[in-house]
This record gives structure tokens, C-alpha cells and sequence, in this order.
């Protein structure tokens, strides 16, 4: 089995159910009391969302660089980062690393084309909704990715860094993700990507009549897999 190096606390809410998921699907796989090797570096997120309010993506590079080093020096064999938005930077601290990180674009595109979607509905941050870093991995993929209109996307923003990321859970806002959702399905889309790891904290599949990809379930499913 392969050491696991984790980056969570991107929030510490949805870095939960990486842990449990993953440990599931090891001892699903080997059974009695086998569970994974894990390493987890769990950040202040005060400090990174500090960041993002003045869009210093270069200094949340080398924060990120230097945990993945940690991590690396400690004896990972490959890294998954906890959070969607932050792999912006993914590619930057691949580059100043000796190990492999587990992109959750990629993961996420692997089970859409394995599913046979041509068209997919993207939520999560502005940040991961409207920059091109997560959707171009999609796109290449052979996939066409629908994001919502420009107020929808600042309630879907919202939502997540003033309730979610915090543990508020609102039935209000789930009716919004949904009126959301299903205004992305008149469109076109055939599924939806929960592309930040807290929306599935406040939505799960009974909310919605179209497929819903959990980024936080299909990421930790490909992170259990890499290490066995």
C-alpha cells in the first residue's frame, strides 16, 4: 500500500469525509483491519481565503508548495489536495515535487467519460466556475462544460464561503443550488459536478432528479484507489 500525502482543511468540514471515504475503500478492498496510510497537513483556512480576497494566488503557491515538500520529505507517495479551487496551483507545485498529485479534474473526467456524459454542469467557487485551470482539464477530456449566469455564479459563491465553509447548512440555499441545477439542465447539461468539496454537504442526490458527481466522494474513491 502507498503512503498518502493530504492537504485538507481547505475547509476542515469537507476534509471529513476524504478521511472516512478513503478508509472505507481500503478496508472494502482488503478487508479485516487493513485502513490507509495517511498523512495529512490540515491548514489554517483563515489564511488562504485571506489570499483569495486579493487574488495573491502567487503566495498561496508557495504555501502550498512548501506543505506538499513537507509531505513529501515525510514519506508520501503521491499527494491529493483536498479542495477543488486550490488546484489552480496544481501545476505549480507538481512542478517542485518528486511525487505525483492526484488532479480532481482528472478524477472527475475519468467517471464522466467512463459514464458515457457529453455535457456536464459545473458548480463551485467563482474561482473554479469562471477560470479556465479546472475546466480546461474537463474540455480536453472531450467534454462540454455549462457553468451558471453571472448572478447565479455569486450565489453559488456565496453560499459556499459564507455558510458551508462554516457548517451552516440552509434548506433556502439548497432550493437555490436546485433552481440552479435544474435552470443548467434546461440548458443542455446531462449531469452535475458538485465542483466544490462542501456542496455535497448541503446537497445529496434525493435533491435532484438529474446525476450529481460529488468532486469530494469521486476524488477520495480515486485517492483510495492510487494507494492500493
Amino acid at each position: 500500500m502507498k503512503t498518502i500525502g493530504l492537504i485538507g482543511g481547505m475547509s476542515w468540514e469537507s476534509t471529513i469525509p476524504y478521511y472516512k471515504i478513503i478508509n472505507e475503500v481500503v478496508k472494502d478492498k482488503l478487508g479485516g483491519l487493513h485502513s490507509a496510510k495517511i498523512l495529512m497537513y490540515s491548514v489554517d483556512f483563515s489564511e488562504f481565503e485571506q489570499c483569495l480576497s486579493v487574488n495573491d494566488w502567487y503566495r498561496i503557491s508557495e504555501m502550498l508548495t512548501d506543505i506538499a515538500k513537507r509531505l513529501e520529505s515525510a514519506g508520501a507517495d503521491f499527494i491529493g489536495i483536498c479542495t477543488n479551487t486550490m488546484h489552480k496551483v496544481a501545476p505549480i507545485i507538481q512542478d517542485q515535487i518528486n511525487i505525483p498529485i492526484l488532479h480532481i479534474a482528472d478524477a472527475i473526467a475519468d467517471v464522466l467519460c467512463d459514464d458515457g456524459i457529453k455535457k456536464v454542469g459545473l458548480l463551485g467557487t467563482r474561482y473554479t466556475m469562471t477560470q479556465e485551470f479546472y475546466k480546461e482539464r474537463l474540455i480536453s477530456r472531450g467534454l462540454e462544460v455549462a457553468i451558471p449566469n453571472d448572478k447565479d455564479i455569486e450565489i453559488v459563491n456565496r453560499i459556499i464561503f459564507d455558510e458551508l465553509c462554516i457548517g451552516v447548512i440552509n434548506d433556502h440555499s439548497r432550493d437555490e443550488y436546485v433552481r440552479i441545477i435544474e435552470t443548467l439542465v434546461a440548458n443542455g447539461a446531462e449531469a452535475i459536478i458538485l465542483g466544490c468539496t462542501e456542496i455535497g454537504l448541503l446537497l445529496s442526490q434525493e435533491n435532484c432528479n438529474v446525476k450529481l458527481y460529488d468532486s469530494t466522494v469521486v476524488h477520495a474513491n480515486s485517492i483510495a484507489r492510487g494507494a492500493l
